[in-house]
């Protein structure tokens, strides 16, 4: 006992985190995800959208932090909007409801004057189409009868991805990938993340989506390059706000965005590939 807890430690003191806790809060979200999906698909929509609005939370605590302001409420009622325009109207939905928020944003911010207008515009447009925009593709995965495979296989994908290069990246790490942006990603985590989520791919797109194993290995790849990127995305977004973690609100991850960052910005190349594989099949 006293071996595997000094192991469990030192992966602790490696990864900065706590093993245990973030794998029973990953645990815990996919079993949320399922259920929602399995139960009513609507459930998904709504769980979506929770997340989104406890995403803005902290996106706008790290801008004011840095004197940008960004008004919640609009930016939760646009996201609340968004959410349910694309999932009663699809691609379409999503599409018109951003372009009506958008000036709707920027019409809210015209209340505080022109002093930071820019900073402010910019810093609530981003956060729109960062957090409820993408997030968006979410919901359309989840929307067609189909719903429940095609999330699934998502988190095959995103899974494999992230824990897989954070198991290889803290046992093997030892070249950084990108360390003005990311010190603890390292080309040993890349490697461990593409050969696992190119398998689990090739898996899940033969067990869970019925088609070609192929298929699911170029999703994978695509994938591995979504994901990283998204990861690197928010850890530049951290180290140019100067914070640690966008939050405290799930154990062992850090806040909601902390566990987004690789989701929000895969969803979309995730979509497009099974609407791509739809038309030529």
């Amino acid at each position: 006992m006293s071996d595997f807890q000094s192991i469990n430690n030192a992966i602790n003191k490696r990864a900065g985190r706590k093993l245990g806790p973030s794998i029973l809060v990953s645990l815990s979200l996919i079993a949320l995800v399922w259920f929602a999906l399995d139960y009513h698909r609507e459930i998904f929509a709504v769980v979506v959208a929770v997340a989104v609005l406890l995403g803005i939370r902290e996106i706008v605590r790290a801008f004011s932090a840095r004197g940008i302001y960004i008004s919640v409420v609009s930016l939760a009622l646009g996201s609340v909007g968004l959410a349910y325009a694309t999932w009663n109207g699809g691609t379409a939905g999503l599409a018109i409801a951003t372009a009506i928020a958008i000036p709707l944003l920027l019409i809210q911010l015209l209340t505080k004057g022109p002093e930071g207008f820019v900073q402010s515009a910019t810093a609530t447009t981003f956060s729109l189409l960062y957090l409820p925009f993408l997030a968006g593709f979410l919901i359309l995965l989840a929307r067609p009868h189909t719903g429940l495979e095609r999330v699934m296989t998502f988190v095959v994908l995103v899974g494999c991805n992230d824990t897989f290069g954070y198991v290889v990246g803290v046992l093997f790490g030892k070249h950084p990938l990108v360390p003005i942006i990311s010190p603890k990603k390292s080309w040993e985590g890349l490697v461990g993340s593409l050969v696992f989520t190119l398998a689990g791919g090739a898996l899940a797109f033969h067990y869970i989506m019925k088609m070609h194993w192929w298929i699911g290995i170029i999703v994978g790849l695509m994938t591995v390059f979504t994901a990283t990127c998204g990861d690197l995305i928010e850890s530049a977004m951290k180290r140019d706000l100067q914070l640690k973690d966008m939050g405290t609100l799930l154990p062992g991850h850090g806040g909601i965005l902390d566990r987004l960052d690789s989701v929000l910005i895969s969803a979309p190349a995730l979509w497009l590939a099974l609407e791509l594989v739809k038309r030529w099949s």
